[in-house]
């Protein structure tokens, strides 16, 4: 049908996003079509959208420029977060000819045939396929493998939490996981082709257990799926990326801190250090339970690092209570920020909110907690010098140099050599440069894996 057709794909967001666009790029394999870059010429660009932050919706415009200044001729599809809340906005999007809403996306090859095969071409409106979101009750697994390196897994989707600020439940629909055994079953997968490290992914992971069609019995718990995960043959790191603080529980850590290949990183949202924002965010915790969180990991892993999103500007974030968030993660044992500037997403309660917070003063914040980032990341670097550590190198060549990170998210850096791209090896961790990354020794001249 095709005759060796080209495709392309360009990813907005997250690492869940990531994996869904690996897997709808194998689709496109198994159905004969050749990946290409997204710079490079192709029959088909697909655009996999994000409606997180304002900016990732700009973003959209810009990118379907590019892919037309390309191949004036393709066509371009757009699936994903945005293309679910805003269908008919991407349609009317020149160059646009096709938006599968959240139960459509996994079926893209299908509607690419269709169109390919019709004797003529409308390029006016796009066509757009969606659903109510309440349609989006069955679960689709996938995982991407974009280098040697790494893997991002999904095993969940979806949220059943109803923060004010947020569009992933109308994006994504209810929380729904995987089933143990088909993660399993991925898991292996990735581990036959080399790649030495998963990253565990989903919208709400600490939610994983919930059964098909968001049903409350749960078949299995996140603590089961990590024992189990820890279990398969072939994978050297498996890293838990984004976890509510309400749903890390201690025996999760326990187990984290003595697993083989479970890392010792945690990347935590908080959002706000004030309990009075986290009421007006219906957070399910307040800070007094991130503080507990942070104590007991800090407990069993003293060099465990941990990452914390915040969010600045929020309806209601008074001078005062944007000092108390900033005084709180100063004092909190963390090693980095990820800093979201807020911004009114439609049909969210935040949005209608009182109190807006001028956007010189979101920006003035969101530096100042960037400011502090850059000071606990240096500090926890720090405070690694002088440790062995295990590195996995990556594959890219930077500027003359190789990267990698330590188990415990230290990034390093070594002149470039391709014989350590995507080993492991124990390195002792000796200073840091003006850049910021570490420099190291090594504790031997064999790799942990083989060269």
């Amino acid at each position: 049908m095709n005759d060796q057709k080209k495709v392309a794909f360009y990813t907005l967001g997250c690492k869940l996003n990531f994996s869904e666009t690996s897997t709808i790029a194998r689709g496109f394999k198994d159905e004969g079509f050749d990946k290409v870059d997204f710079s490079e010429v192709a029959d088909i660009y697909v655009i996999n959208t994000c409606s997180v932050t304002e900016n990732a919706d700009k973003r959209f415009k810009t990118i379907v420029k590019q892919a037309q200044k390309v191949n004036p001729d393709a066509f371009v599809a757009a699936v994903g977060c945005y293309a679910q809340l805003q269908p008919e906005e991407l349609a009317a999007v020149d160059g646009v000819d096709l938006v599968l809403g959240a139960t459509e996306k996994f079926k893209l090859t299908s509607y690419i045939n269709d169109l390919l095969s019709r004797p003529e071409r409308n390029r006016g409106m796009g066509e757009v396929h969606s659903c109510e979101i309440e349609e989006a009750d069955f679960y689709v697994g996938s995982y991407s493998i974009g280098d040697r390196t790494r893997a991002f897994l999904k095993v969940q989707d979806g949220c059943d939490y109803k923060c004010t600020y947020c569009t992933i439940p109308l994006a994504r629909g209810i929380s729904r996981s995987d089933t143990l055994e088909n993660v399993l079953k991925n898991a292996k997968e990735i581990s036959e082709q080399d790649i030495k490290e998963i990253v565990l992914t989903g919208v709400n992971i600490g939610d994983y257990g919930k059964g098909e069609f968001g049903n409350k019995k749960h078949e299995h718990t996140f603590l089961e799926l990590v024992q189990a995960l820890d279990t398969v043959e072939g994978i050297e790191r498996l890293r838990i990326s984004s976890i509510e603080p309400n749903l890390l529980k201690n025996e999760t850590i326990d187990f984290v801190s003595k697993s083989k290949t479970f890392v010792p990183h945690f990347h935590i949202p908080l959002q706000s250090g004030s309990n009075t924002l986290l009421r007006l965010m219906r957070r399910r915790y307040m800070r007094e339970l991130y503080v507990d969180r942070v104590a007991k990991i800090k407990e069993v892993m003293p060099d465990a690092c941990i990452g914390v999103d915040v969010i600045v500007g929020f309806p209601g974030e008074t001078d005062e209570l944007f000092i108390e968030t900033y005084n709180f993660l100063t004092e909190l044992d963390i090693s980095y920020l990820h800093v979201f500037t807020y911004s009114e997403r439609e049909n969210t309660i935040a949005a209608e909110m009182e109190g807006v917070v001028p956007q010189n003063v979101r920006k003035k914040r969101s530096k100042m907690l960037r400011g502090l980032s850059a000071k606990k990341r240096r500090a926890f670097y720090e405070n690694q010098l002088g440790k062995t550590k295990t590195v996995l190198f990556e594959g890219e060549n930077k500027e003359g140099y190789i990267h990698g990170f330590t188990e415990n998210y230290v990034k390093v850096k070594a002149p470039w050599n391709p014989v350590l791209v995507n080993t492991l090896h124990e390195v002792t961790l000796t200073k840091i440069d003006d850049d910021g990354m570490v420099r190291f020794d090594f504790v031997n001249e064999l790799a942990i894996s083989d060269l």
